[in-house]
């Protein structure tokens, strides 16, 4: 398996003329070629682990997947370096019987990078999936006073963060603020895809019950993995863009950003937030 980190030399310089040279810890980057039923269907740079909740995520959030008992087999394949040894970057899902495979339309014909998603999507209405989970039927409520710690409280379960500084992290949450899960990865919808495909090998999809943290911005495709899933609240640690406010009106969702300190930004969905 892909190392979650790598050790390289650096030099350090600081401006009083102090300089050394020390070993830095790196985030990994590797890509990650998704495969349906042996047919190549995406290819994403992410922080090798959790690949196969990864994968089931990345199906989940495309409409392809809606439960657990959809995906027959998944397994890694003949991704080999120079030297013959396997690279665990070709995942390969098999999905189950009368399960239909993904629509030409969902095929990515280049790599999605780390920081972005749906860029390679022809147009916005073929990203407008609809959810077979309504995130706009979810009961999920949560007080102020505990939204504000959770923060915090994800930070001290980043571990991979600790060491590199250069992770993204995604966690559900519930109305008391204990963290069912927490995921890392240089991009931040890797980090959300590996979260929805613990929650459905799990059997915990849909999740209305639970509420989406994440620790940087909220674009357009998190809070489209969120409606997929049927959680009702995302809330983040920076801004969101326009679209994303749009989509989760959209889907009756609530959006929360600027998760900071005591304070947050309630952008949507102002039935789930306790003050």
């Amino acid at each position: 398996m892909g190392r979650v980190t790598v050790r390289r030399p650096v030099r350090r310089i600081s401006t009083t003329g102090e300089e050394r040279r020390r070993p830095d810890s790196l985030a990994a980057e590797e890509p990650l070629e998704i495969r349906v039923g042996g047919k190549a269907l995406a290819v994403t740079m992410r922080t090798p682990g959790h690949d196969v909740e990864l994968a089931h995520g990345f199906l989940l959030s495309e409409g392809v997947l809606g439960s657990r008992e959809d995906v027959a087999a998944a397994r890694y394949c003949d991704g080999v370096d120079d030297q013959g040894r396997n690279t665990y970057n070709v995942l390969d899902v098999t999905l189950a019987p009368g399960v239909a495979p993904p629509e030409v339309g969902v095929e990515r014909n280049f790599y999605t990078t780390s920081s972005c998603g749906v860029c390679g999507k022809a147009a916005l209405d073929a990203v407008k999936l609809k959810s077979r989970f309504s995130p706009a039927a979810s009961p999920f409520e949560v007080k102020t006073d505990v939204l504000v710690k959770l923060p915090d409280t994800l930070r001290e379960q980043q571990k991979v963060f600790k060491s590199t500084g250069g992770l993204h992290a995604a966690a559900l949450f519930t109305p008391d603020g204990g963290l069912e899960v927490v995921r890392e990865d240089v991009g931040r919808h890797n980090a959300v895809d590996k979260v929805l495909g613990w929650a459905l090998q799990a059997g915990r999809i849909p999740a209305p019950d639970c509420g989406l943290l994440v620790s940087g911005r909220t674009s357009f495709e998190l809070v489209q993995k969120a409606a997929m899933a049927g959680i009702g609240l995302l809330a983040a640690v920076s801004a969101p863009s326009s679209l994303a406010v749009e989509l989760a009106e959209e889907n009756g969702m609530t959006l929360i950003g600027f998760l900071r300190g005591d304070s947050m930004n309630l952008y949507t969905g102002d039935q789930r937030v306790l003050t």
